[in-house]
């Protein structure tokens, strides 16, 4: 069985991760409920998703470009922080790119999966 990230990153390391993976996951949510449902819904979690990433699209809305249609913009600023979590973080550490699946987050998230099903 593989190492937990637990042991092989620091804990402020992890905190940051996972913040920064929840942040992504939830504009990619956003996205998704979007797909189906207007922004304006009253349905709980889509008000929730629009609740939680509306100060985050007002921060990164000098860097959205003018030409993406509404629906697409969470899933643009999604792919910022993808490339923080992938490419920046590794690069600060010292490491390499780490490669696919290895984000602590989806890491630990994967190894309950394959624990229940496996």
């Amino acid at each position: 069985m593989e190492p937990s990230p637990f042991l092989a990153f620091p804990a402020w390391i992890l905190i940051i991760d996972y913040l920064l993976g929840m942040i992504m996951w939830t504009l990619i949510g956003r996205f998704g409920m979007n797909l189906f449902l207007p922004v304006d819904s009253q349905f709980f979690f889509m008000k929730a998703f629009v609740k939680l990433t509306d100060p985050i699209l007002r921060i990164f809305k000098p860097l959205t470009p003018p030409f993406l249609i509404p629906p697409l913009v969470p899933l643009f600023v999604a792919w910022f922080f993808f490339m923080i979590r992938f490419y920046i973080m590794p690069w600060i550490l010292g490491y390499s790119v780490m490669g696919m699946l290895s984000f602590p987050l989806e890491s630990e998230i994967a190894a309950g999966l394959y624990q229940l099903f496996g």
